[in-house]
């Protein structure tokens, strides 16, 4: 199918002000580079990895706080749009060769052409940015699970609690994407989440590059990236993505 993922991008969003130094970070973090800028603005940036092909992309924008989403590389965008739609998504600005949309529960995210790529980079000191987390509004949070699953065609199953829905890409594939239903009413977000060995030695390096802690849970660390960006450090094995065995 044309319209079957290839390939998977987490943006790393950030207001204009403060981009530069959120690349710095996100850079120093995923032991990479950066790409020249793209765009009308120079809005656009790809992490390049030494080893392998880029998987984190980074947007500069000119109106909220930022957060995170997803690119979806595919053969044949209009194939996928066309079954985003179909699934309840809307169509927010196509592009040449490429569309932004937004699911039901209102998270945008993009469909972009596949390059070949297919080389997952490898773990970085221990960690590997590997999930996109949709924070879903709980009154949408079944249809926006229904949403994704079927779209992507990924393995769909309950999280580790009962608030989380994992969804698993095919080997090979760089992000999974995790839904964690919301206590309370409010927009879908979405943010990033890094799999860890051990989260506390990593903590201790993003502070040192001027990331600050904000709660810390059994399984995972809330962070603040030096622009003030939410993400997570989870204790997931970073080879697998999936929880670690117990001893």
């Amino acid at each position: 199918m044309g319209g079957a993922i290839r390939w998977t991008y987490a943006f790393v969003d950030r207001p204009m002000a403060g981009f530069e130094r959120a690349c710095a970070f996100w850079t120093a973090v995923t032991a990479t580079r950066l790409s020249a800028p793209r765009g009308e603005r120079g809005e656009f940036v790809t992490l390049l990895p030494e080893v392998g092909d880029a998987c984190v992309k980074a947007q500069a924008i000119t109106s909220g706080d930022g957060g995170a989403h997803l690119g979806l590389a595919v053969e044949d965008v209009p194939a996928l749009v066309n079954s985003a739609v179909r699934l309840g998504a809307e169509v927010v600005a196509p592009n040449k060769g490429w569309a932004v949309l937004r699911s039901p529960a209102g998270q945008l995210f993009c469909a972009v052409p596949w390059h070949g790529e297919s080389a997952r980079p490898p773990v970085v000191d221990g960690t590997r940015l590997d999930q996109v987390c949709l924070d879903v509004p709980p009154a949408d949070f079944d249809s926006e699970v229904a949403f994704w699953t079927a779209l992507s065609g990924w393995d769909s199953y309950p999280g580790s609690r009962p608030e989380f829905h994992v969804l698993r890409p095919p080997t090979g594939l760089t992000t999974r994407i995790l839904l964690q239903r919301l206590e309370t009413p409010g927009p879908a977000s979405a943010h990033l989440d890094l799999a860890c060995t051990d989260i506390d030695t990593t903590q201790a390096h993003h502070e040192h590059l001027g990331a600050t802690p904000v709660t810390r849970h059994p399984h995972w660390t809330v962070m603040r990236d030096p622009t003030g960006g939410t993400y997570c450090l989870t204790a997931r094995a970073p080879e697998t993505g999936g929880l670690p065995t117990p001893n």
